[in-house]
């Protein structure tokens, strides 16, 4: 149990450390226009062994409806050859030897399974890291247009109150000019 804690421990600051590397290195990455996405099977297809690819299609193919189904004929040959009393029984009910193969089986395959299911978590765990670096270089870039957006509207409102003033200024001026003509009018009217 505590090796089991351990390791999480050392995968927990692992992973942290891959996402402080990632957001350090993303910044750079969008300067340069560089794409974050690839394939992520491609990737973890090019990181496996000979080993690692034939116990992945072992796997596949231990797991299908085929195998299965071809399975249980065998197995329905096997008890009906031996339980007919057309031919030489080679095992006999209880059938040892068929369960002599069974166990074979299941001791070699149970760790084949095992193996494409460590695998199978190992490329999980790349394609939860290339999702956060995808996500995180979405935000970096959503952050990046909110900011300019609020650069544009600050611009604008700049430019909308020197507009204003400026007009405020021309109404002025208007206002004064009426003022000054209403005065002499008035003025004129009284001489």
């Amino acid at each position: 149990m505590s090796r089991m804690v351990a390791s999480e421990g050392r995968y927990i600051r692992t992973w942290q450390e891959r996402a402080a590397r990632i957001k350090n290195e993303l910044p750079d990455k969008i300067r340069r226009r560089e794409p974050v996405s690839r394939n992520v099977e491609a990737l973890h297809q090019e990181r496996l062994s000979f080993g690692e690819r034939l116990s992945d299609r072992l796997a596949d193919a231990a797991g299908s409806w085929r195998f299965i189904s071809g399975f249980a004929v065998v197995l329905g040959v096997w008890v009906t050859l031996n339980s007919v009393a057309l031919i030489h029984h080679w095992d006999k009910y209880p059938y040892i030897l068929l369960n002599l193969f069974l166990s074979m089986l299941a001791a070699v395959q149970a760790p084949v399974i095992m193996m494409s299911q460590n695998r199978q978590e190992s490329r999980d765990r790349l394609r939860s890291e290339h999702d956060y670096e995808i996500n995180l270089k979405a935000e970096l870039e959503i952050q990046q247009l909110r900011d300019k957006l609020e650069q544009l509207a600050d611009k604008q409102w700049q430019e909308l109150l020197a507009l204003q003033s400026e007009q405020i200024g021309l109404l002025n001026k208007q206002i004064e000019l009426l003022r000054g003509g209403s005065s002499q009018a008035s003025g004129a009217g009284g001489a």
